[in-house]
């Protein structure tokens, strides 16, 4: 049974497991911090797996201690006794006239039923709490989603629905396309969901009752009184692993998990973080290029995942959003630019406004391969030739010149590739770096690994089809719906999207681009963190190495780049000019 009550605490009035009945029966239940005062307020909503009792310093200690010893303000203005993972601290929020809830995703923490992770059922369920809260006596009748990862991610799906409710979304750092973004980048099966389904979900799973955790807080089961044996916990959720070797291509099931871009009319602020290579700034950026809705801001940000989100910088940015849309304060969003880039140099961030993206005064700049110095030149080579790597190698890389000026590069990345196997498929790993005067690689504290090169892209060529009505020549777009195999020996053109970065590259410095076989990983030892269940290698978890998807009879067969005057091959990069006073 749950144990549901209300009780005045640190200035909140916190209802603990409130239910919120599903209409197939289910009830799910939902942590609520309030003002004490009588009134209506609105709601800012966050619907997950990760377990509502699962302190963040509990749940992800590691993190929350780099967190508050790069960012001490975090700890500032609360006992920080209500911190949960990817979420806003209530202490910081209720003050200041908003309702906070947490509502345990359906199999997770102390809500029953099947565990199944961003799918359609968990999408009509969001969609039933958002309803649920702006018609309770102490809602204003405007509801707002903010969160990361997860709690952006279902941010994209849910306002394809339409509640009535809802009214604005934060999404920081949120993969939008299940498929493209998630489970197979380029058609490609990515370990990170294999990697996070145990360590983060799993162990929250409602029914693990005493086998599980407890919460710092309120002493009860962070997954629930009830205890269930193994074979039923099993029985409850997904497979995610089998799911995805099962769905190799895209289709039906996948999209059933992406968001509907042009069903998206809520307001929304999209925050993307440069170092996501692997997960979410795509998703951050197709959303304010392709969404519908005509009220849409972007922000992108440096530093580690669960960084920018609380620091002041963050929560000031989302309470002015808030405060416009869902109290009809004057908090100056009105005259906010619907861009707001931290560009990247080599030793800092520096922000910057834009009125649109991609930044209309891009120089689309196309550098060509040169098979005979591996040199990226603005003008195509006038010599032609091959070049034959082995795919589980080291690849092939080329570099421009030592650059004569300080140059930007800020936009979606592009590559055209002309490239055979002595197999009937091959993976491609390309890899967008800068290197400084000594060689010495630039890398940076990404999203999830501490040495992120600039930029990543992948593309399996069976899955060269491209889909003309959305590729764009600085995003192609692949269909991922049909399988093309090679012919052993013959040449193949491929259009490869590089993920959106930006960074400022120095005089004197040099970008590369590095062609392999394999997942990119850093000239270092690898690295091991506390608290990070995986070791770094420049990637993150964001690993394509699983053996049913990529067997060495296929994929570790010779690949010979061809480089001509009919295929001349090229990386395409959005130099971007000064901005005019």
């Amino acid at each position: 049974m749950s144990n549901e009550r209300s009780e005045i605490c640190d200035g909140m009035r916190i209802d603990w497991d409130a239910p919120i009945p599903m209409d197939d029966g289910i009830v799910l239940r939902t942590d609520i911090f309030r003002p004490v005062e009588t009134g209506r307020y609105p709601v800012i909503l966050t619907y997950g797996p990760y377990g509502k009792g699962l302190a963040f310093q509990e749940g992800n200690k590691a993190a929350w201690e780099r967190l508050t010893a790069a960012h001490p303000e975090v700890l500032a203005g609360s006992s920080n006794k209500y911190q949960n993972w990817e979420v806003v601290d209530p202490e910081k929020w209720v003050p200041d006239g908003y309702v906070t809830m947490r509502v345990d995703g359906r199999g997770a923490g102390r809500s029953p039923g099947f565990l199944d992770v961003w799918s359609p059922r968990e999408t009509q369920d969001l969609y039933a709490c958002i309803e649920w809260a702006g018609t309770q006596a102490w809602s204003n009748g405007k509801v707002g989603l903010n969160g990361i990862s997860y709690y952006a991610m279902n941010q994209w799906w849910v306002a394809g629905l339409h509640p009535s409710h809802l009214v604005a979304m934060s999404a920081w750092e949120g993969a939008a396309d299940y498929y493209r973004d998630v489970i197979r980048h380029g058609g490609i099966f990515c370990q990170f969901l294999p990697n996070l389904y145990p360590r983060a979900v799993l162990r929250a799973q409602h029914g693990l009752g005493e086998h599980g955790l407890r919460s710092a807080v309120t002493g009860d089961w962070v997954s629930g009184p009830e205890t269930l044996p193994e074979e039923t916990l099993a029985r409850n959720r997904i497979d995610v692993e089998r799911w995805m070797l099962d769905h190799p291509l895209d289709g039906r099931d996948t999209r059933a998990r992406s968001a509907v871009w042009n069903e998206v009319t809520t307001p929304f602020l999209s925050a993307a973080n440069w170092g996501g290579q692997g997960l979410h700034p795509r998703g951050n950026f197709e959303a304010f290029m392709r969404a519908a809705s005509p009220q849409k801001w972007l922000e992108a940000h440096g530093g580690a995942h669960w960084e920018e989100f609380h620091t002041d910088y963050g929560e000031r940015l989302q309470k002015r959003f808030f405060g416009h849309f869902l109290k009809g304060e004057d908090t100056g969003w009105t005259e906010q630019p619907r861009v707001q880039l931290q560009i990247r140099h080599v030793d800092r961030f520096v922000e910057r406004h834009e009125d649109e993206w991609p930044i209309a005064r891009t120089r689309w700049t196309k550098f060509y391969l040169d098979p005979a110095d591996r040199s990226l030149s603005p003008l195509p080579s006038g010599r032609g030739g091959t070049i034959t790597y082995e795919p589980l190698g080291d690849g092939v890389r080329f570099l421009t010149p030592p650059l004569a000026e300080e140059v930007e590069i800020t936009g979606p990345v592009a590559a055209k590739l002309f490239l055979s196997s002595t197999t009937i498929d091959a993976d491609l790993f390309l890899v967008l770096q800068v290197f400084a005067p000594d060689g010495k690689e630039v890398v940076f504290q990404g999203s999830n690994d501490p040495r992120t090169p600039i930029g990543l892209g992948w593309l399996r060529a069976s899955h060269r089809k491209l889909d003309r009505a959305l590729s764009l020549p600085y995003r192609p777009y692949h269909s991922h719906d049909e399988v093309w195999p090679l012919t052993p020996g013959e040449p193949v053109e491929l259009d490869v999207e590089i993920w959106p970065t930006s960074i400022v590259a120095p005089a004197g410095y040099r970008l590369g681009l590095w062609i392999r076989g394999r997942d990119y990983e850093h000239a270092g030892r690898p690295l091991s963190i506390p608290g990070v269940k995986y070791t770094l290698t420049g990637v993150g978890p964001f690993l394509h190495d699983h053996p049913q998807d990529r067997p060495g009879e296929i994929f570790g067969g010779a690949n010979t780049l061809h480089i001509d005057a009919e295929r001349q091959a090229f990386l395409l990069l959005p130099v971007i000019p000064p901005k005019r006073p």
